[in-house]
């Protein structure tokens, strides 16, 4: 059954935009969000950047909202120029979790233990987007802790990709990973690498962003945001939906049609 849903109020505005980085886990979140609003009886166009201009654009009114923020260290620095002028509206999902992953049968369990293996990860660590707060993070692991390594850039599907090749082959790899939730920790059997020196930080939330005045200018739509809040085996079932093949949308569908009630307070409070 679906939820009974309350329109936005007369001379709100019934079109939204949402910001939004192509990390798995923000593909699930802002897809289920779309899917929200437009059952609330919005027009919603999400759109896909890096994290660095999705800041710029939130400051600069260009996107309305995102449920993107990776913080309090991950964006540390786009909240550090940005922050000023955006909303935090709340947490969406806490318990997050940065580092350096490796599969469980390296026998090393330390960040500054990479050193001396440097020969088996071939002296690389395999990232995602170049602007993503996680590798500027290792950037400057990799200056701490005085690494012999290169940083390789490549994507979140990339990082995976080179992930699943070589925990197959039995190889040793390093990759800059987060929690929770990402369909490689439920695939393989992974870990966090220590971090003593504490250059990744403690636990992590993602965030609810609005640009300025949007509660102003439609408050209905503002309190949605601000309602939205689950749990990570919420995401996960979403991205593992995506992973094994449906397409982001229908995933995010299928997993409004199967918690109406979540749904229904999300919209009416």
């Amino acid at each position: 059954m679906n939820p009974i849903l309350r329109e936005p109020g007369a001379g709100a505005a019934k079109e939204i935009s949402i910001g939004y980085v192509l990390w798995d886990s923000e593909i699930a979140s802002t897809n289920v969000v779309k899917k929200i609003y437009e059952q609330a009886g919005y027009d919603v166009e999400i759109k896909a950047v890096d994290a660095g201009p999705l800041y710029q654009a939130l400051a600069d009114g260009q996107v309305d909202m995102s449920v993107s923020a990776w913080l309090p260290a991950t964006q540390a620095n786009y909240w550090d120029t940005y922050g000023d002028d955006i909303v935090l509206v709340g947490k969406n999902l806490e318990g997050a979790k940065i580092g350096l992953v490796v599969p469980s049968y390296v026998t090393i369990d330390s960040i500054d233990e990479m050193n001396g293996v440097a020969d088996k990860f071939n002296g690389k660590i395999m990232g995602i987007e170049p602007g993503a707060g996680i590798m500027s993070t290792t950037e400057t692991a990799i200056e701490d802790y005085g690494l012999d390594y290169t940083l390789v850039p490549s994507s979140s599907a990339g990082m995976a990709a080179q992930l699943s090749d070589a925990y197959k082959d039995g190889d040793w790899i390093v990759v800059t990973g987060w929690t929770p939730p990402h369909w490689m920790f439920v695939r393989f059997d992974l870990k966090y690498l220590s971090d003593p020196k504490g250059v990744y930080g403690g636990e992590e939330y993602i965030g609810s962003l609005a640009r300025t005045g949007f509660k102003e200018d439609n408050p209905e739509a503002y309190a949605i945001l601000e309602r939205f809040h689950w749990e990570p085996k919420d995401m996960e079932s979403v991205m593992l939906a995506i992973e094994e093949g449906a397409t982001a949308e229908d995933a995010a569908q299928a997993w409004v049609d199967a918690n109406p009630d979540t749904v229904t307070y999300w919209i009416n409070g």
